[in-house]
């Protein structure tokens, strides 16, 4: 177990190298930008508190999530991006005590609340991080995303379509080359499959009414997120999603060594690609 230590403040101080003007504009301007991204990425702090008691209403199966999961041929190390409050990767965790598991998000509140429902399960880690530009200094054999960052969304006979957190291109093209870089040769990155979404309300498990609106935009869609308690809103929350085309998403995902694997299997959690 490790072991933490109190160090004297100005010891630390002392021993840490001066750093350059130059230095000092990248933190700031690094700052700057890890605080936009999250704004315009849609941090979830606001959805916290009510996240479990939202997803676990039958927003998703979870079962049936690991089920799939665990189908994609064995694997010994697994990157969930956009873990939310751990909710998968707890699942995960209870099937098998040995498979290596890191679980990354952008919100804090989040992984407050991921925190102490993984502590039981020493072979999960979690990190605070944003997809266009992490390094967790390791490799996995197996990356997935099912509504963290990209997902598709399959509507009947219709050919899938690809939606992402990501409003801005660039930021896309920035977080497939992060995320190729912690997949092994020989991987796979899987990406959640969805049905069409649609303005709609419900009651949840604590009683209180749950809502999405989602309105058209120039590139992709604008989701609103509410949540009332009799007359009383206690939760909103407004995220922008871009989307792309199946051929678009395969050429982009290939740019970063990404093949898509075509796969039969019903019903559909994931669509699978193949790093080279």
């Amino acid at each position: 177990m490790a072991k933490i230590c109190q160090t004297n403040r100005n010891d630390k101080i002392a021993s840490m190298p001066s750093e350059n003007s130059g230095q000092q504009l990248e933190k700031i301007i690094r700052r700057m930008t890890n605080a936009i991204s999250r704004e315009l990425m849609g941090d979830y702090t606001n959805m916290s508190a009510y996240y479990d008691a939202i997803m676990t209403s039958g927003y998703y199966d979870y079962k049936g999530i690991v089920d799939s999961l665990l189908s994609h041929g064995p694997t010994d190390s697994i990157l969930e991006i956009g873990c939310g409050t751990g909710l998968i990767l707890e699942e995960l965790a209870k099937r098998n005590s040995a498979l290596v598991m890191t679980g990354m998000d952008l919100t804090q509140a989040m992984l407050t609340i991921a925190r102490p429902r993984l502590a039981r399960f020493r072979n999960v880690s979690l990190s605070l991080g944003n997809v266009i530009d992490f390094n967790l200094e390791r490799q996995f054999s197996l990356a997935f995303s099912y509504g963290g960052v990209w997902y598709f969304v399959i509507d009947g006979d219709k050919e899938p379509f690809m939606v992402s957190h990501l409003p801005e291109d660039a930021d896309n093209h920035k977080g497939l080359e992060y995320t190729a870089k912690h997949v092994r040769g020989n991987g796979t990155l899987l990406l959640g499959v969805q049905g069409p979404h649609f303005d709609y309300e419900r009651v949840i498990s604590n009683g209180m009414k749950y809502s999405q609106k989602i309105a058209p935009s120039q590139n992709g869609f604008t989701k609103h997120y509410y949540l009332d308690d009799d007359s009383r809103t206690v939760m909103a929350q407004t995220l922008h999603y871009r989307t792309y085309t199946f051929a678009e998403a395969r050429k982009m995902l290939s740019a970063y060594g990404f093949e898509y694997e075509p796969r039969d299997d019903s019903p559909k959690q994931f669509l699978g690609f193949k790093k080279k």
